[in-house]
């Protein structure tokens, strides 16, 4: 099943985001199962940068909110101003309605306004003032965060670590990419002249045909397997969710729509796994998340569990 569209899409991405051509599979898998993204990494590596390109390249209207602080759920869902002329309350909606929302450094703002994004990430709706109101189609939150020991960081609650699909980090440039980088031009200029590979309606077509993606009894055996060893208590201190079990096969279903198949193989579900497991999971030797290490143990587990 080939989608010329998808290669297109890679391609010019990777000529902002240079030599991180897995880290932008990753995201764009991402974006086609549906799911949000967290982007987790030390400031100035293209993590803002990636959100950007992602926008521009699939033609989706973009907000961004800065988040410190101070900022208040009602900066970021909108808020009820009164009207004189019209005598009556008129709402302003805030960043949130948008296809795409960069929650940049989403982990210095308080649990109140990360509080607030549980709803829209989940039901795809914000409640404000008592009535309820849909977000666009397609919507997606694209968020990053500084480790968390930096000053000023606060740990994202695990029920909203569970609303983030998959986690990525960029990590430095190579040598190779970082000289290009030096030599090219500025990185917001190039974005500003991107041309969107597909429309917002194309966008949602190829989600659909994602889901599509044939799963066998045998394969679905495996995710089984997978999901309840992480639960078994060899590795970690609990196990995946349900809705994390029900978001890696969303996952490998679009990692194999990236690689142009209409079925799912078992190293689709070894490919994503890392990212979907890494930021829910807790190792015993850890009573927080420590990412580095979960990923470690998903490996393991990986290796454990037979195919």
């Amino acid at each position: 099943m080939k989608t010329p569209a998808l290669p297109s899409l890679l391609d010019q991405l990777e000529t902002i985001i240079k030599g991180k051509r897995p880290q932008v599979e990753l995201a764009v898998c991402c974006l086609l199962a549906s799911g949000h993204l967290l982007i987790e990494d030390l400031p100035g590596v293209g993590k803002t940068t990636l959100a950007h390109a992602l926008a521009a390249t699939l033609g989706l209207q973009y907000a961004r909110a800065q988040f410190t602080s101070d900022l208040m759920p009602g900066d970021l869902l909108g808020i009820s101003v009164f009207d004189r002329n019209r005598s009556e309350f008129v709402f302003h909606p805030g960043p949130v309605f948008s296809q795409v929302l960069l929650a940049d450094e989403i982990n210095r703002a308080g649990p109140k306004v990360q509080s607030a994004l549980l709803e829209a990430m989940e039901e795809r709706q914000v409640s404000v003032d008592g009535q309820t109101r849909r977000l666009p189609e397609p919507f997606f939150v694209i968020a990053t965060q500084n480790p968390f020991d930096q000053l000023g960081t606060y740990a994202l609650p695990e029920s909203q670590l569970d609303r983030f699909l998959l986690c990525i980090s960029l990590g430095y440039p190579s040598r190779a990419a970082e000289r290009a980088l030096l030599e090219g031009r500025d990185r917001r200029e190039l974005i500003a002249e991107l041309q969107p590979v597909l429309t917002p309606e194309r966008l949602i077509e190829l989600q659909r045909q994602a889901q599509a993606v044939h799963a066998a009894p045998a394969l679905l055996d495996y995710v089984q397997e997978l999901l309840t060893q992480t639960r078994n208590g060899r590795w970690f201190i609990e196990g995946l969710s349900p809705r994390a079990g029900l978001g890696l096969l969303r996952a490998a279903r679009a990692w194999a729509l990236l690689q142009g198949r209409d079925y799912l193989i078992p190293d689709d579900v070894q490919q994503v796994l890392p990212f979907v497991a890494g930021h829910r999971l807790r190792t015993l030797d850890s009573p927080t998340v420590n990412r580095a290490a979960s990923l470690q143990a998903v490996q393991s587990l990986l290796e454990h569990v037979p195919v």
